[in-house]
């Protein structure tokens, strides 16, 4: 039987106990490292052979020729016409939503700017996609059509005109609507390979698979070891630690809706967290009475059994305030603010990935078809880091043309700083461009 640890902010151990429930360590198994890094340097150096021995090794399919691994637009676009009509909807209806809401985040703050001050000088920044990107999506039996939709829109709305998606299949088993999202998305090509090696190959470049600018996407601790040490050759979105959910209750929602909201993460991974917040005590009991009548009918009750026993807490707080301010503290990845009220507590939330506001908006409405994206900051970065956006798939320039007359006042200032590091070319460049007496 599921039994959330139970604590209490009046408790005198609550900060010990509270801390030590919170933990978790993102550090990755050495030999994991050790694999991946083998890998990695393997892939580097022999290419498309190394790919096709690893995806023979890892995902028991043995094929001759990379062109065998790789999804045409044909096969896509078939995929997605031989869908039932309900799941084509769906996947076109969360499409438009995602690609909707992020058309609108790039209006806001993705366009090139300039001005010009009183000397006439030009400043100003020029924003430009990347050019290549690659998005990692989970295969086998962890199929996710959404993850395709939320790093592949985004990255189009962006601009970017080639991405490059990695799907591992193991022993071939393909996933008709992770195939048919591609196809919605507009992902350019598409590649039957995981792992490490999949990884490897979007970051350097194969003879087949070409090497992108960014990878983004979620995966398992090889690869996120592997994302952790190309960054540098490449960029990537975050490193992804277990899924978590913070439901910030005041006592006025069914027990039995936020009972499911903690299910909806607990069902993920034994290591996902879930946490109630309420200053009501009998409504923790309402709740919890749900969770152990709720939980023998879920198809994944074991994992939600042991995720809620191992990671998932319910706490008694003072008040409403408190609460907020522990979830601040805790900075989740998905925070529920469960309440009549909910615009009177958002002020008071800094750190989250996303924040549901109300009863009725539940975390997996996010998950699919809300429109914001669903790759979320975890374990605490959420303090430092944003969700993924069009501003991942776009990099700045900045703008300057200095008019001569403000080269006469900023080449003194130039010369006069450069001079005082030492550098002397510095200074009479600058020094050069000022009028001569």
């Amino acid at each position: 039987m599921a039994k959330p640890l139970r604590l209490s902010t009046t408790s005198p151990t609550f900060e010990a106990d509270f801390k030590a429930r919170l933990h978790w360590s993102a550090d990755t198994d050495a030999a994991i490292e050790q694999r991946v890094a083998d890998i990695l340097a393997d892939v580097q150096k022999r290419g498309d052979a190394a790919v096709l021995e690893y995806t023979e090794r890892f995902d028991g399919l043995k094929v001759d020729s990379m062109a065998a691994l790789e999804l045409t637009q044909t096969e896509l676009k078939a995929a997605f016409d031989g869908l039932p009509a309900e799941q084509r909807d769906a996947l076109q209806a969360a499409a438009a939503r995602v690609r909707s809401y992020h058309e609108a985040q790039k209006k806001a703050s993705g366009e090139s700017w300039t001005y010009r001050d009183a000397d006439g000088t030009l400043l100003g920044q020029k924003v430009t996609p990347l050019d290549r990107v690659g998005i990692y999506v989970p295969g086998g039996k962890a199929a996710y059509p959404s993850s395709v939709l939320m790093n592949a829109i985004p990255a189009h709305v962006a601009g970017v005109q080639d991405i490059i998606m990695v799907v591992p299949t193991p022993k071939g088993e393909k996933n008709p609507l992770v195939l048919a999202a591609a196809y919605v998305a507009g992902v350019s090509r598409a590649f039957t390979i995981g792992g490490a090696q999949a990884v490897a190959a979007l970051a350097y470049g194969t003879a087949t698979v070409p090497a992108v600018d960014k990878i983004t996407g979620p995966g398992n601790a090889y690869v996120a070891a592997a994302k952790r040490r190309v960054f540098g050759a490449v960029g990537i979105d975050m490193i992804a630690g277990p899924s978590e959910i913070l439901v910030l209750a005041d006592g006025s929602t069914p027990a039995d809706w936020v009972a499911m909201d903690l299910f909806s993460q607990a069902e993920h991974d034994e290591l996902a967290q879930s946490v109630l917040l309420c200053p009501d005590v009998a409504y923790i009991d309402r709740v919890q009475a749900e969770i152990e009548r709720l939980l023998p009918q879920m198809p994944r009750k074991d994992i939600i059994e042991k995720s809620l026993n191992g990671r998932g807490v319910l706490i008694h707080t003072r008040s409403m305030e408190e609460a907020c301010a522990i979830s601040n503290r805790i900075a989740p990845e998905h925070l529920e603010v469960s309440s009549n009220e909910p615009h009177k507590w958002e002020p008071l939330l800094k750190h989250a990935g996303a924040i549901f506001l109300g009863a009725f908006t539940s975390e997996s409405l996010g998950d699919y078809c809300a429109g914001p994206n669903h790759v979320l900051p975890t374990s605490g970065t959420a303090r430092f880091s944003s969700p993924l956006g069009v501003y991942d798939f776009q990099k700045r320039s900045s703008l300057i043309e200095v008019s001569e007359q403000g080269a006469q006042t900023l080449g003194k200032i130039a010369a006069v700083l450069a001079y005082g590091e030492g550098l002397q070319a510095h200074a009479m460049a600058a020094e050069f461009r000022l009028k001569k007496d």
